[in-house]
């Protein structure tokens, strides 16, 4: 991305301006194309149309959704920058994961793929530009990255390492061009649980390829102790049978070929007379496995104090009244989704214990689940509304906490509320329930609710319905999850995220209209 390789710096011969120049703290992403010369060689027309569509319809949109500014493409690759590491970072996923499904059906030398880095430094900014060692060394990083990854800084990463449920593989500190000191960089995982997975790929392959050459030679020597009983019994023709009367334990092997062995004539059973001729099970008709619905809680509603003071997307605090409805007792486990993958509704088979929730779904997915209900029960599923959500999370009370103000040990499923470091969310109601007998409305997993995203709740409606209007690119998720802290439990906690975009904490539950 040679364009983007000659930002001027201190370190050209151009002097920067002085004055009115303003400078300050940001986080930069570089993105370049890999490989764009080959693909502009191949196709220059097609091309640059490809690269045109990808910056209008994903790009820019995702750096406007994330609060960032899109500082200039060129040609090859674009410069964003951001006040926040968190959403740079979170940017920079929403880019790779959605253009993984753009390429999935294109051929592999025909995919267009960034190399993204990202860095936190001091930048001077021009009304079309910005310059400055910040910029460079996240240059630098873009440089090093694979193709569709996303590599950060040392500066980044203690910026968002405890705010970013991510995997980060540290690459160690890279001597790059035009940068005095070495840079620490990290390989960002968008999956948290594969960060063991990265690191132990080339000891996991060699454990692998023992483990073939132990089975080999342990088929090797089966084989050996089978075939000797074979060859001894040719050789002791001569020697007389034993009695009739011997046991079956000491009578020797039959003298008969493997192939006899294996493939002996079936003999008829009069208690199988009718089973058809063929071993093929019949089909199992669909009616024979009825869909397993939700268990529910039945809310009476009611009127209560929405939000808190504690953040700013909590505000301002409302009165909300929400009407009867029912909510999942439970979020959606692994069991019950694949039920609806099993049938083709949902878009993906989960992994895990069946009675684990079910994880790195988006609000699009959610919405997948709610229909198939819908369709199999004839009954009106679908998520909750944000102020139904956080009514049944409070369970009537008005404290911090359902169980209080203050976090208490054991009572959710989050990083400092007692239980040792998972890999993987409890399985569904391994804590208390709150007082209308939900569980896990508070950790366990991030859950999607009908809300579109929005920063604050000035305008949000009061009648508990959910709010729709606006941009809906993004969608609300309440909980917070096992890998956040317990600032992140409360019924009041709030957060966004993009609609489209499966993410590894991220599950959710359904609610039923009367």
């Amino acid at each position: 991305m040679g364009e983007i390789r000659n930002f001027r710096s201190g370190n050209q011969n151009e002097p920067p301006p002085h004055g009115g120049m303003p400078r300050r703290l940001a986080a930069i992403i570089v993105g370049d194309i890999a490989s764009y010369s080959r693909l502009m060689q191949a196709d220059e027309e097609g091309t640059h149309v490809r690269v045109k569509r990808i910056e209008r319809d994903l790009i820019e949109p995702s750096i406007v959704e994330h609060h960032g500014s899109l500082v200039k493409t060129t040609g090859d690759g674009f410069i964003a920058i951001f006040d926040s590491p968190v959403e740079a970072v979170r940017c920079s996923i929403v880019i790779q994961q959605n253009l993984v499904g753009r390429n999935a059906s294109i051929p592999k030398e025909s995919r267009i793929e960034y190399r993204i880095g990202v860095n936190l430094g001091d930048v001077i900014v021009e009304p079309d530009d910005v310059y400055g060692d910040g910029v460079n060394i996240a240059t630098r990083i873009e440089g090093i990255a694979e193709p569709g990854q996303v590599y950060i800084s040392g500066a980044i990463y203690e910026q968002i390492k405890h705010k970013v449920v991510c995997g980060y593989e540290s690459l160690g500190d890279r001597k790059v061009k035009n940068i005095t000191d070495p840079v620490r960089v990290y390989r960002v995982l968008p999956d948290a649980d594969s960060v063991g997975t990265a690191r132990g790929r080339r000891e996991n392959t060699l454990i692998f390829l023992l483990g073939i050459t132990l089975l080999v030679i342990a088929a090797g020597v089966l084989w050996y102790l089978l075939a000797q009983p074979q060859h001894r019994v040719g050789e002791q023709a001569a020697v007389p049978t034993a009695s009739p009367t011997a046991s079956p334990a000491a009578s020797p092997i039959p003298q008969a070929s493997p192939r006899e062995a294996v493939t002996p004539t079936p003999q008829p059973s009069p208690s199988l007379a009718s089973a058809p001729p063929s071993p093929t099970p019949s089909p199992v008709q669909p009616t024979a496995a009825p869909v397993r619905e939700p268990e529910m809680i039945a809310i009476r509603g009611g009127s209560f104090a929405m939000g808190s003071n504690d953040d700013p997307t909590e505000r301002p605090v409302h009165q909300g009244t929400v009407k009867p409805f029912s909510i999942g007792k439970y979020p959606v486990t692994v069991q019950e989704w694949n039920e609806c993958a099993a049938a083709k509704a949902c878009g993906f088979t989960a992994i895990g214990k069946d009675d684990a929730p079910v994880t790195n779904v988006s609000w699009t997915d959610a919405q997948q689940y709610a229909a198939f209900l819908v369709q199999t029960t004839k009954k009106p599923y679908r998520l909750a509304s944000e102020a139904e959500w956080e009514y049944a999370a409070r369970g009537g009370t008005s404290t911090k906490y359902w169980w209080g103000d203050k976090p208490q040990q054991g009572m959710a499923g989050c990083k400092d509320c007692g239980d040792a470091a998972a890999e993987q969310p409890a399985k569904v109601g391994s804590f208390k329930p709150n007082p209308f007998g939900l569980y896990d409305m508070g950790g366990g997993v991030d859950q999607w609710v009908e809300d579109c995203w929005h920063r604050t709740y000035q305008g949000a409606p009061n009648d508990g319905s959910a709010w729709t209007g606006g941009d809906c690119s993004s969608h609300v998720l309440r909980s917070g999850s096992w890998k956040n802290d317990s600032r992140y439990v409360r019924p009041s906690n709030r957060d966004g995220y993009d609609t489209n975009v499966r993410y590894p904490t991220h599950g959710f539950r359904v609610a039923l209209s009367p």
